[in-house]
């Protein structure tokens, strides 16, 4: 983790890459990215109040005192939003209440790489499909009241749109389970294993000096109902647009969660997601 720190913004690098119109819309819900670093600063509030106040991240001083969760990857990153247009804050200002952050390749290689990196060791899969534009997604997070079907597919619409626009073949990202305790997670860490993990070629293995063990389960030993209903609702999603899993998870202890690698083909993706978003992400466009 690299909080609180920052990095100078490469010169002639822009965090906005494509036009700052809304890529969607549902009723008074509009999803596009960020345009200012006001807005930026808006998605880190929000990620503070889900990461620190609502779930067990650890909070350093600078954290505490500006309650943002930011790192030096922001700088660099485009970051995805979704804005209620019925709630106001107390600037005026619609509301943000959803978020996601993207990274795309050529802008990693162009600064310091894939924040993933920092927990698995991504380069051989980015080496063996050398060719390929990847795409790393990260610190998703809505609030409470907007977890709902809607605000999700926005956030994916969005997401789907960003995708066709910069040609994206290969999106991944770290997903996370809430605690730190493995064995504890030992039901959802085997399903994903047995049932989840990535062919040869697209496998990604957790960093050597952090890799734990997913396979604490026997196949014949997994209630795969239970398993499933006790994944967190991003992983679910990501296995039934046909996301694949790393080997081996990491345990984060600033944030309290124990994190896999997503690893997910566009060519792969379910062709019902796909016809249901539009292939040119038509069905929620603005």
């Amino acid at each position: 983790m690299l909080q609180g720190f920052r990095l100078p913004m490469p010169k002639g690098l822009r965090p906005v890459s494509i036009p700052p119109e809304p890529l969607g819309r549902i009723g008074a819900l509009e999803v596009r990215l960020a345009t200012t670093p006001r807005e930026v600063k808006k998605a880190q509030k929000l990620r503070y109040k889900v990461f620190y106040e609502e779930m067990s991240a650890i909070a350093d001083i600078q954290t505490q005192m500006s309650r943002r969760d930011r790192d030096a990857f922001d700088a660099i990153c485009d970051h995805l939003l979704v804005i209620d247009h019925d709630t106001r804050t107390k600037s005026g200002e619609a509301a943000i209440v959803g978020t996601y952050r993207l990274l795309r390749q050529d802008v990693a290689d162009r600064y310091s790489g894939f924040y993933t990196a920092n927990e698995f060791d991504v380069g051989p899969l980015v080496a063996r499909h050398n060719g390929l534009r990847f795409l790393e997604l990260g610190r998703s997070c809505v609030l409470p009241p907007y977890r709902t079907k809607r605000t999700v597919e926005l956030l994916w619409h969005g997401i789907w749109s960003y995708v066709r626009a910069h040609r994206i073949d290969v999106m991944i990202g770290c997903a996370s389970l809430e605690g730190t305790n493995p064995d504890a997670l030992a039901l959802q860490l085997s399903f994903l294993h047995h049932h989840a993990r990535a062919p040869s070629d697209w496998s990604v293995g957790a960093l050597p000096g952090r890799h734990v063990a997913m396979d604490r389960l026997p196949p014949e030993a997994i209630d795969m109902k239970k398993a499933l209903h006790a994944l967190p609702p991003l992983i679910k999603g990501y296995l039934r647009l046909g996301a694949y899993v790393g080997e081996g998870a990491v345990i984060d202890r600033q944030f309290g969660t124990t994190d896999v690698l997503i690893v997910m083909p566009v060519a792969a993706i379910n062709e019902r997601y796909v016809n249901h978003y539009g292939v040119d992400a038509t069905r929620y466009a603005a």
